[in-house]
């Protein structure tokens, strides 16, 4: 008896001693009246408090006292989907389509009376030419960033497309900083003021990063290497030396000497799908114990994510954890407000966000709770150096607490990459070390150029409490001391294949024919363009799903109303997620297609349930289940 009521004991310990993000880090609204869309694009605190903030669609709105009770104020309209803003000198910045503009206010009534053109620059009228800044630099310069273009991958076709650009404003000069970008919706600097890239998944970027740059680094995407020679440039590739031979980036750095590695990996639909901003905590311990580290948003995922990095032999890598989810709408862009709390600008349309609003401005704030976590993760001769916020409870340090295997991404003309070459890496030693707050772990497979998944749900604290966050993911550019690690062939999770729930082929006992043709598309915003089908009870069915969308989609047919249930396993997949397309092995998935690539498409053959009834149809890709959804009405004399 006495052992059962122990073990209860323990179970409701800590079961008492769960923490919630919210314990720690609370958020809230500020409010926007209602005529007001605040489609955040890019935003700064003035020298005064108050908030200048820019919107998607032109205006630039100036909020007094944005730490209270906000008021708003029109300070200029007219402009091209601004994606960036930044205050300097008693002037406004912004970074609109085609140019930066310089925005003044001479007579201070509020508004701007001058629009001068800083630069500009020729568009091709192709939609994802975004543009991103401007961030200023000690010197007084400012850096830009530009999207390429997309045809079915990303082109560069009108000049510096793909790149990071230095503004020189005392001699009103523009010039190529660093190549290699496909989407860099984010950049920003640590408190040493280095400058770091934040990159989406998508054609040659095999998952979402953040990347240190310095001026004539290549980050990778090689469309921009089209104005490699051009004047300024200190890139020293051509678009022709890349190619998917090199297999990872790891690899082609090897061989090619300036492709720019990423400081830290972000794995796709775990910790965010579409990186934004960048932001270095620079409160000195006013917004809790992560000072220096970078908070990295997410506009998919509606999250933050919490990067600690550290040099080796030069250069940056690092780790990222969870921080905060649960916001309302896509994170586009943050800011440290007056108050030392964050400050969040949010946007989902056309792009859509699991936090299911269109727009929002929400602040977070510590609330002086220090939760446990790891703090940080440092690389070794032969394993890691992991750091916690607080001491841990000796009795669990040992090798079975802690889950380390590693993984890579392909480094491919294809859109994104499924997790490939997966190694355990068995933990052989595990030392507590004097401080009571840092684990010194040994490893075998210790092997550069790889990510490592590091999992401790075993591991508790001193006081008995879980950790927040029990994983996060440290990008292993170079082992300290020069180590070359143990070698190992790349050997990829195996691709879907076709299966009984994704029918290719027509089954002979059609005879060729089939009762009903549905064709379903993706649309921007993340979403289905029908999302209303019907079908009659055991109908035969030639489904076909069209992706003219510029991220992959899948289509999952469920049991009933099961879309949730569906989605949420498909988001336990983990790192085996992509490689499975995303469909997890569940009784409620019906029929399914692939995972279907930008401008492509995928058939399947079916035959509809004979039930009548309501069958929830969702896209599982991660971030996406929660918006993009439908339903296929079984019923007699169906009709669309």
């Amino acid at each position: 008896m006495r052992p059962l009521f122990l073990v209860c004991c323990l179970a409701l310990s800590a079961l008492l001693l769960a923490q919630q993000e919210s314990d720690f880090y609370q958020l809230e609204a500020v409010n926007i009246p209602e005529e007001i869309k605040l489609e955040v694009g890019g935003m700064d605190f003035l020298p005064d408090g108050k908030l200048a903030v820019t919107t998607r669609r032109g205006e630039v709105w100036i909020i007094a006292n944005p730490t209270g009770e906000a008021t708003y104020s029109l300070f200029a309209r007219g402009l091209h989907e601004p994606l960036g803003l930044s205050a300097r000198d008693g002037a406004i910045y912004v970074a609109q389509r085609g140019e930066v503009t310089k925005l003044t206010d001479r007579d201070g009534d509020g508004t701007a009376d001058v629009y001068e053109t800083v630069y500009d620059m020729p568009l091709t009228g192709n939609y994802h030419e975004y543009h991103y800044g401007p961030l200023f630099q000690p010197d007084g310069s400012f850096l830009t960033t530009r999207n390429v273009g997309w045809e079915g991958k990303g082109v560069s076709k009108s000049p510096f497309r793909g790149w990071m650009m230095q503004y020189n404003s005392a001699n009103g000069k523009l010039i190529p900083y660093a190549a290699g970008m496909r989407s860099p919706a984010g950049f920003g600097t640590n408190l040493e003021g280095e400058v770091f890239v934040a990159e989406n998944q998508g054609d040659w970027i095999g998952s979402g990063r953040i990347t240190h740059l310095r001026k004539g680094d290549f980050a990778g995407h090689p469309a921009s290497l089209r104005w490699a020679g051009e004047p300024g440039s200190d890139v020293n590739l051509k678009e022709s030396d890349l190619n998917d031979d090199f297999q990872t980036m790891y690899q082609a750095r090897k061989e090619l000497g300036n492709v720019k590695l990423p400081a830290v990996w972000f794995p796709h639909g775990i910790l965010g799908i579409s990186t934004a901003a960048i932001l270095a905590d620079n409160t000195e311990g006013a917004f809790g114990p992560f000072a220096g580290h970078l908070l990295v948003s997410d506009q998919g995922q509606s999250k933050i994510m919490r990067v600690a990095l550290e040099k080796v032999d030069g250069e940056y890598q690092g780790v990222v954890f969870p921080f905060r989810e649960g916001f309302s709408s896509g994170l586009l862009r943050l800011n440290f407000g007056p108050d030392k709390a964050l400050y969040a600008g949010q946007t989902a349309r056309g792009w859509a966000a699991t936090g299911g609003k269109e727009f929002a401005l929400e602040r977070l704030k510590w609330t002086g709770k220090v939760p446990f976590e790891m703090y940080a993760v440092r690389a070794t001769e032969d394993g890691f150096s992991i750091e916690f916020t607080k001491p841990v409870a000796a009795a669990t340090v040992r090798p079975s607490s802690f889950n380390i295997q590693n993984f890579t991404y392909r480094y491919h003309h294809n859109y994104g990459s499924p997790v490939v070459d997966i190694q355990a890496n068995p933990v052989t030693a595990a030392e507590l070390q004097p401080d009571g707050k840092t684990v010194r772990v040994k490893v075998d497979g210790f092997r550069p150029g790889y990510i490592y998944e590091i999992k401790l749900a075993r591991l508790r604290g001193a006081a008995g409490d879980r950790l927040l966050h029990d994983f996060g993911y440290y990008t292993l550019n170079a082992i300290p001391g020069g180590g070359s690690g143990s070698a190992a062939a790349t050997t990829d999770l195996a691709d879907a294949e076709s299966s009984a729930k994704r029918p290719m082929e027509m089954p002979a006992d059609w005879n060729g024919k089939f009762d009903e043709e549905i064709v379903l598309e993706s649309a921007l915003g993340m979403k289905f363009k029908q999302q209303y089908l019907t079908a009659r009870p055991g109908a035969r069915i030639k489904f076909t799903f069209r992706n003219p969308d510029d991220m992959e989609h899948n289509f999952v047919l469920t049991s009933g109303k099961m879309g949730d249930r569906v989605g949420q396993a498909a988001l336990a997949l983990g790192l085996q997620g992509a490689a499975m397309d995303y469909i997890p092995d569940i009784p409620e998935v019906l029929v399914h297609t692939e995972l279907v690539a930008p401008e492509t498409e995928d058939t399947i053959y079916f035959t509809a349930p004979t039930k009548p009834g309501t069958y929830e149809y969702v896209c599982t890709v991660p971030g996406h289940y929660q918006v993009m959804r439908g339903v296929l009405v079984v019923k007699e004399s169906a009709s669309r």
